[in-house]
Order: C-alpha cells, then structure tokens, then sequence
C-alpha cells in the first residue's frame, strides 16, 4: 500500500487481518498509527518509512513482529517495550532520518542489540542518572583558501585568530569546544581538491555544516565564481547528507570595498541557492510526473519511490553571515549564530541527546587510560585491550561497552572499523593522529614530498636515488605510488610526532611482507586499489585443473605486497584505455546510467576501484575504464559533459561489443556485475537520483529506452525484463531487445521451439 497519500487508518480495520504476515505502508502521510494494530498478531514485516509518525506505542504487543523500517518519520523517541528482551522478536530495525533523542539515531544505526542494550541500561541505573547531553559535530567545508581554518580555531579560542598560508590546513584537522553548554565537535576540511579523496570516510549526516565563502574573490559577474565556491559544495552536500543543516559564512569581509559590496554578494549568494534549491526540486518532479506517464507505471514503482524519498529531503541553507575574521565583535556575533541555530528544534532538532550514564562513564575512562599512559600517545590500541582495561574500570558487562564503542564512533570520538576484518581488532582512541596518516600521502604536494626524500632515508629502505626518480614518475604518469615510498613518507610524519617506534611504523605502513593499517583503511573506503609492479609469472605455480573444487594462486600471482597502490584520481589521460578498446560501433551494447542533479565527485573511481576487484585484468584512465572477462570487454567511461555543452545530462556509460548470438548471456552478465556495484556505490549518497537508459541505435536517432525496475530483480529474473522480441523507439526504428535489454536469444529460442 506504498504511495497512496493515505492520512488516516480507521479504527477496526486490523482487528480482522489476524493472518497479516507483510505490510508496506511506505510514503503516505499518516500521522498516527490505530491502536489495534497490535492485534495483527501474525504480522513479521512493517514498513512505515517516509510518513509523518510521532510515535510507535501502537506497535507494542505485536508478538512476531521481526523487521520493522520506520525511516524518514518524525520520531522523537522510540518505546522501550518494543524492545524488551523476551518479549520481543525484532531482529532487523531502521529509523534513520528521525530527530531521535531516545535513543539517539547514532545508537540506532547499531540496531536491534544496542537499542535493546541501551534501553537496559536506561532502566537499570534509573532515571535519575540519565544525561541530557547537547553535541554537535560541526564540519567546515569550503574551497582552499576560504577561510576555513581561521574561522575554527577563532571561535575555538574566542578571538580573532590568523593563519597564514602555509599553516592553511592539509587534510582534517579535528578539535572540540563547549558554547553554552553545546559541544561541538569541530572538523575543518582542506579545501584543495587533492583531500577531496578521503573526505566522504569522514562527512556524516546529523551535523551542522558551515560553508565559508570568500566573498573578497567572490566575481558576481563569472558564473564560475558561485559554481567553484558555493555550487559545487552545496550540490555534494545535498547528494551526501541530504538532511543537513548548512550555515553559510561570508568571510574576508574586510578586504571587501566597503559593506555595500558585502551585501550586494550575500544577496546574490542567496538568491542563486534558492534558485539552485528549486530547480532541483522542480527537476526531481517531472522525472516523477514523466514516470507516472509511462503505459505501465507499476514497472517504476521503485524509482518513483526513491523519487518520493528525495522530495521528502530538505536541506535547509541558512541565511549567509558575512564576518570579518580579524574583529571579535564579529567572531562573538557569529558564535551567537551558531548558538541560536542549535538551540531553535526547527531547525536543528537533532543535536539533544538523552543518554545513559555509562555512556559518558566509557568515554572519561578513554581520556584516563591515555592520560595514564595505558593507552599509547598514537591512541592506537588492541580492542581485546581496551575491552579488559574498560570492564576493569567499569561495572559494565562486555556486551554494552561494545554498544558504547559503536556510538563513540559514530559521532566522530573515536574510530573503530569494526566491519573491516583486518583492522576490526584495532581502535583509533584519537581520530587526529588517523588523520595525520591520510594527510601524509593523499595531499596536494604529494610529488613535491617524494622528491624531497634525502639518500640516507632511501637507503635505510634499501633503495637508492634512482627508486626516488622511478617513484616520482610513476605516480606522475601511472597514478601509482609505490609503497617503499608511502612507508618512507610515514616513517617521516612519524618522526615528526615523535612516534617514531619500529613496531607502530611496521603496523601503519606494513612491510614487504604484511599490509598495514593505513593502505588497509585506503584500500577499504576505495581511494587506491593495489597495483602489480613488474610481477613475473610464475613458473613454479600450481597448475589449473577445471573441476577442482579448490584452486589457489601464487602469491606472486597475486602480486608482491611491496609492490604498489594504484589512485586512479591521479590519472591524467585515457590512452592506454582507448588503445585497447579500439572505435566505438553502433551495434555496441550501450547502456547510459544517469545522475541527478550531478555524478558525485569521486564517484567514478570508487565505482573503478569496485569492478576492478572483480576483473583482475584491466585497464585504467583519467575518465575511463576497460575490464576484461576472458575475451568479453566492458568500458566504462564518465561523461562529465555532453559534447561541448558543459551543462549536458552527466552520465556513466557502460559499453560492450555486439557478441555472438550464442554469447548475449554473458556479455549481460558482465554489464550487470558493473550496474550491481554501481547502485551498491550509490546508496552512500542517499540525495543521488539515477536513471538507466538504452541509446537507440540507429545513426543520428536520439531517442532512447528508459529501463523499469530490475535493481530487485534476480539474476534469472531480469532476463525476462522485456518480453516482447523487439523494440520500436519513439522515432520509428526497430531494434532486437537484446541489443537494448538483458535478454538471452538462445534461450528465447529454445522456449519458442
């Protein structure tokens, strides 16, 4: 019953649907729910998400209730009783996009367990100890040179504080202050677009954001200016965190003519986000008014779905506030800006926090144990460590220090990748000095650090100068940085810190023999992939029998672990790519997946980095992508722009040659693996809205295909997408379908036959 603007459910409807296993009452508009549904005591599956709820008591009592999805509501708090050990069945629960307090949405992105442990705890220390706590995890984002810096650290300290250029910050620089009773936690991201790699590990819903603009180089005559300093952000936010709250700072206000020029600038800043804002949602609405048009609407019931999500979003920009960072009149007014956003629940009504006290009791008792020198000043520490040094500590069972743990992450304390395996078993106490790791090799004068590496450093890696040449040119021309390198550079930052000991060095950066933490985390959240440099064959491998159940490379097969990491954001042209596809055909199978409003920055070299996990055998561009699978080849290839109009429909596109009759099956197969990882990308921009097209494929013919819903569909499934043999484009042409769809000839042959 999704999509039905239902309001209201009457009173004695449930109670006759006693055999009611599945219900999907997602994006209506009910504000309450009836109290008899908890009469419908064989229900097991609810969906409720993107309505209007306030509260979930009707749900109590149902006796088999076991996956319950309640995102995108208005819920405050969540009932204990729904949750109750032994009286419960829920095993999967999901309720992002509420303003939850009780518990919080950090707690409930744990699920089921640690809402169960939380709501124990709540009960078992009694509400007398409970704390009402007001955090705020505050990112500054803007270009280089924005003012970023200057703006954290001078309402950090109080006053108007100067940075100089070459303190501007490299990476992310993480600090914490307290106004009036609100924490904030304070992440100040570097604005050169060399950091932009590693920016979506660490940019979180549920924070308010804080956009400076320089208004000094602001040109309201070039519409470059308001797409590189404001545009570009506001567009990445809105695809990343798309309920967020995004305060805009005027900065550099003094070296403006004079205060009619600031507010000429804040005018037009604002007016072009309100125009930006609307056209987005206008665009959002004829590509659902365009779906509902279709002959069977019912076949896009998925995309108008998340069409309806999206408009549901509303990220809300605030008005701009020009400042001049060197008067404290203005960092005072500024501060009472945030203050009064934070504090206004219609605004930002997720910053209040009502937590048990163990919660706090868990993160004073990590401060002590790296006070007290039990935990090392890098903060990296063995979990089983922590674990022990913690239940030692505190009356606290294993099972809700676990819980407290995943929250502690969440909200940015500390960092423990508990879905990495390799890295599951090691807790970053102290976010920054991760950071200073990143910073070390995903920075913007990357070349300029390795050709700066002195001959006595080189040689303490056994390598000479001629290593640093071959290093340097490689990344300059292959994208690939050499992992001698990156533990030379390490080694470096280390030293710097004074935390130049072998045993964290070998951990960090690995050896020729082990992979370390930091390519682990670089590998994991897709920024590089590993790279074989001149890696022989191997004549004393195994040889490959078909039919065995189990067949292992060598590991020289697999590539040597001091051999390389591949970035393809560093790429700088397409050649090889273009050279070993050849000329693109219109018999291609020719599939074009579009983005609205844009293809997120990055987005195609994580979706690279993806499928190339799949086809060891590939070749990688600045904007393209060739995988081979046997003799089947797929290019993929970002268009940023439509031919030279720079404000063409941005889509990936993803080709194969026209295969044999016999072999349209697996030529298919290797599309959908790619269109797979695609929407498996996707889901990390909740704000995205994609749309999957087939070209016609008659010359000079712009019509297309638009694709149904198949992203549920299984794998036999969605060989029957199109049924008909043949399909005729709007402008007359007729094609076989499967040239345009998933189809499989022979097997249509056989079924006919």
């Amino acid at each position: 019953m999704n999509q039905n603007n239902i309001k209201v459910i009457p009173e004695g409807v449930f109670p006759h649907l006693g055999k009611l296993q599945f219900l999907k009452l997602s994006t209506n508009r009910l504000a309450k729910l009836p109290v008899d549904l908890s009469q419908c005591h064989s229900l097991s599956y609810l969906n409720l998400s993107n309505n209007c709820l306030k509260d979930l008591q009707a749900l109590v009592g149902l006796p088999k209730l076991k996956e319950l999805f309640v995102e995108r509501n208005s819920l405050t708090e969540l009932p204990a009783q729904l949750f109750q050990k032994g009286n419960s069945e829920l095993t999967l629960f999901k309720a992002t996009g509420n303003p939850l307090s009780t518990p919080p949405e950090e707690v409930c992105d744990g699920g089921v367990r640690d809402i169960q442990s939380y709501f124990a705890m709540m009960e078992e220390e009694g509400p007398d100890t409970h704390t009402t706590a007001w955090t705020v995890k505050t990112m500054f984002l803007g270009s280089s040179m924005a003012g970023k810096s200057t703006l954290c650290r001078s309402l950090k300290q109080g006053v108007a504080v100067s940075v100089d250029e070459e303190d501007r910050t490299e990476g992310i620089e993480i600090s914490e202050m307290d106004m009036e009773g609100i924490r904030f936690l304070f992440w100040d991201f570097a604005g050169q677009e060399e950091y932009y790699l590693t920016h979506h590990v660490f940019i979180t819903p549920r924070a308010l954001v804080i956009l400076a603009v320089d208004l000094a180089s602001y040109n309201m005559e070039d519409p470059q200016s308001y797409k590189e300093k404001v545009c570009f952000w506001i567009n990445n936010i809105q695809l990343r965190v798309p309920a967020s709250v995004v305060l805009l700072v005027g900065t550099h206000c003094d070296q403006c003519q004079d205060q009619d020029e600031v507010m000429e600038k804040k005018r037009h800043i604002e007016e072009n986000v309100r125009v930006m804002l609307k056209e987005r949602k206008e665009v959002l609405q004829l590509q659902q008014k365009n779906l509902k048009g279709n002959t069977d609407p019912s076949l896009f019931s998925k995309q108008m779905c998340e069409l309806d999500r999206l408009l549901e979003y509303h990220l809300q920009v605030l008005e701009l506030v020009p400042i001049d960072c060197t008067m404290h009149e203005d960092i005072v007014k500024l501060k009472e800006q945030i203050v009064r956003h934070i504090l206004t629940k219609d605004t930002f009504p997720c910053a209040e926090r009502t937590l048990p006290k163990s919660y706090k009791d868990v993160e004073l008792a990590i401060y002590d144990l790296v006070e007290q020198n039990q935990i090392p000043q890098h903060g990296i520490v063995s979990f089983d460590d922590l674990l022990s040094d913690l239940i030692l500590h505190l009356e606290l069972g294993e099972e809700n220090i676990h819980s407290i743990l995943r929250y502690l992450h969440r909200i940015g304390i500390i960092v423990w990748y508990e879905e990495i395996p390799a890295l599951k078993d090691r807790v970053f106490v102290q976010p920054s000095f991760l950071i200073s790791l990143f910073k070390t090799i995903v920075r913007h004068d990357l070349v300029k650090q390795m050709e700066a590496i002195p001959r006595d450093e080189l040689r303490q890696e056994g390598n000479l100068l001629v290593h640093r040449s071959m290093w340097v040119n490689d990344f300059k021309e292959k994208g690939t940085l050499h992992n001698a390198a990156t533990r030379i550079l390490v080694r470096r930052e280390l030293r710097r810190l004074r935390l130049d000991e072998e045993d964290l060095v070998e951990e960090v950066v690995g050896s020729k023999t082990k992979e370390g933490t930091l390519l682990s985390l670089l590998q994991h959240f897709e920024v590089c992939l590993p790279a074989k440099v001149g890696s022989p064959l191997n004549p004393a491998a195994p040889e490959f029998k078909p039919g065995e159940k189990q067949w292992k490379s060598s590991n020289l097969a697999r590539g040597d672990l001091d051999g390389a990491c591949l970035f393809p954001s560093y790429l700088q042209d397409n050649q090889m790519v273009v050279k070993m596809w050849g000329e693109d055909k219109l018999d291609d199978i020719n599939v074009c997946v579009y983005f609205l409003p844009e293809i997120p920055h990055g987005f195609f070299h994580r979706l690279v980095i993806k499928t190339c996990s799949l086809y060891p055998t590939h070749w990688i561009g600045k904007d393209h992508c060739l995988l081979s699978s046997g003799d089947k080849l797929v290019l993929m290839r970002e268009n940023n722009k439509d031919g030279d109009n720079e404000d063409g429909d941005q889509h990936i596109q993803i080709r194969c040659k026209r295969p044999e009759t016999s072999e349209f099956r697996r030529s298919w197969d290797l599309f959908l693996s790619v269109m797979t990882k695609l929407v498996l990308l996707s889901r990390q921009w909740p704000g995205l809205s994609q749309h999957v097209h087939t070209p016609c494929k008659e010359k000079g013919c712009t019509a297309y295909f638009v694709w149904r819903d198949w992203q549920d569909l299984s794998n036999s499934d969605i060989y029957d997408l199109v049924q008909e043999e043949k399909q005729l484009c709007r402008n007359g042409h007729t094609r076989r379908t499967e040239l345009l769809f998933p189809k499989d000839p022979v097997v249509n042959k056989s079924k006919g036959q």
